[in-house]
């Protein structure tokens, strides 16, 4: 089954405003010869999402953030409401990053209320799995990504299910360099879609873009992306300049 090939670009805390624009306009310049079959996402800062999104309508780029409360609002100090991020113009929302997980504690259950919240508000969630180093290397690389995407996906129905992303983001490659090699990355991905089908059954399986993340570059994307199961990537380091960038989408 042919899926959406989705690149989407993770700013995490770069770019003020002003950066941010004169990066999607010489983004949106530099896509002319992209075809649809494409969704190409920027994921900047809160502040900058709503003047992005305005930037960019009409334009073949969509706009993500990087975060989001499960609650609809209320006395959540520093926290943004689902409702806010569809309001500003945004399609897409990261959900569970590694960095949110080891610097803010969030839990498998506190991101399956994220998700739930992100479907409720007519968000695409893309939920981020992936073990840490001494769990790979203790081989319990399966048991991790199991845990994480049945807790994660928990109470779904199997149309919300179907309107998901997940992205597999090996914790030890997430800007140190290091990249699972194409053979590993299409193992833990296709294992991933065995566990959706498990959940919520082969259709389903068969419709999730599932994508890659940890210091994808242009010199790694097109090997990453050929493998079967691997949809698109999440790209960090290599999204915040436009050239690396469209390095990656042009592969």
């Amino acid at each position: 089954m042919k899926r959406k090939t989705i690149i989407a670009g993770n700013w995490k805390m770069y770019k003020t405003v002003s950066q941010g624009l004169a990066f999607v306009e010489e983004l949106r310049r530099a896509m002319d010869n992209i075809g649809s079959d494409v969704d190409v996402v920027v994921c900047p800062p809160f502040i900058s999402l709503y003047p992005l999104a305005q930037a960019l309508q009409g334009a073949a780029i969509k706009v993500g953030a990087q975060n989001m409360h499960w609650e609809e609002e209320g006395a959540f100090t520093g926290e943004v409401a689902p409702g806010m991020l569809k309001e500003a113009g945004c399609t897409y929302v990261i959900i569970g990053h590694s960095e949110r997980r080891q610097f803010f504690h969030e839990t498998d259950e506190k991101v399956n209320k994220k998700v739930k919240a992100a479907l409720k508000s007519g968000l695409i969630p893309i939920m981020c799995v992936g073990e840490l180093l001494e769990e790979r290397e203790a081989g319990t690389t399966e048991k991790v990504i199991r845990t994480q995407t049945q807790v994660g996906l928990s109470g779904l129905t199997a149309e919300e299910a179907a309107s998901l992303v997940i992205a597999y983001e090996p914790v030890w490659a997430i800007g140190t360099g290091k990249t699972a090699s194409n053979e590993d990355a299409q193992e833990v991905v296709a294992f991933i879609r065995t566990l959706l089908a498990d959940l919520f059954g082969t259709e389903v399986a068969d419709k999730v873009p599932l994508l890659y993340g940890g210091s994808v570059k242009p010199e790694n994307a097109k090997g990453l992306l050929e493998r079967p199961d691997v949809d698109g990537a999440l790209v960090g380091g290599a999204s915040l300049e436009v050239g690396s960038f469209m390095g990656i989408i042009d592969n």
